[in-house]
């Protein structure tokens, strides 16, 4: 499963890049606001750091709005993907996304329903948000593993991006129901590499090594 890395703010975008396990970065509203920073300055910043796909989102909620700032975005680099809200006129964006060439990412998904709707416009990526699902005590999971299956009955081609991941746990859900991406805040990836044992041995490592070195003075 590929990893997107969802944030904005460009310090801890490198250091997930420098340990060379982020394959995408996703972007939104919310998290530009919350770095202090403009879409069109920030994006080429991450594309320059992220060799891999970059989701910039579109605030336009009309057909016409979506794609006059979609093919803005597109421009900014051949790595973006423009983010697209799942509405009526979001999907008729995408379909013209689409015969221009222009890679879409459908966010706001929360039924298989609507991940259906958005195959067939076309979309490049799906993003079902499952920890929202979980906060309304319905299980998240399950919608991934029904789009997956419904996208495998059918053959799209839509790539599934599991989204709103808050734990280590949801990653690995993801992976098992053969999402194909998940984006998650950078909090989530460095707890992908945490477990106690871990530490626990490193620690007895070092300590025999100190003792290996104070036995051979």
């Amino acid at each position: 499963m590929k990893i997107f890395i969802d944030s904005a703010d460009i310090n801890e975008i490198r250091e997930a890049a420098m340990m060379g396990v982020i394959d995408g970065c996703t972007t939104n509203p919310s998290l530009l606001a919350k770095a202090g920073r403009k879409i069109e300055t920030a994006i080429p910043e991450i594309c320059s750091v992220v060799d891999g796909p970059v989701s910039a989102e579109v605030v336009s909620v009309e057909y016409e709005g979506i794609v006059e700032e979609g093919r803005r975005l597109a421009k900014i680099h051949k790595n973006v993907v423009v983010k697209v809200p799942l509405i009526a006129e979001g999907l008729k964006a995408v379909r013209t996304f689409t015969q221009e060439g222009i890679k879409t990412n459908v966010t706001l998904c929360f039924s298989a329903s609507q991940a259906l709707l958005a195959a067939k416009a076309g979309a490049t990526y799906i993003s079902p948000f499952i920890g929202r699902i979980d906060d309304t005590s319905h299980e998240g999971m399950e919608l991934i593993e029904d789009i997956v299956l419904i996208y495998d009955n059918y053959g799209f081609e839509t790539q599934v991006l599991t989204a709103s991941i808050r734990s280590p746990y949801h990653v690995v859900q993801a992976a098992r129901a053969g999402s194909h991406c998940g984006t998650m805040p950078f909090s989530v990836i460095k707890q992908l590499l945490k477990h106690p044992l871990t530490d626990v041995g490193l620690a007895q490592f070092l300590a025999d090594h100190k003792k290996a070195l104070e036995k051979a003075k």
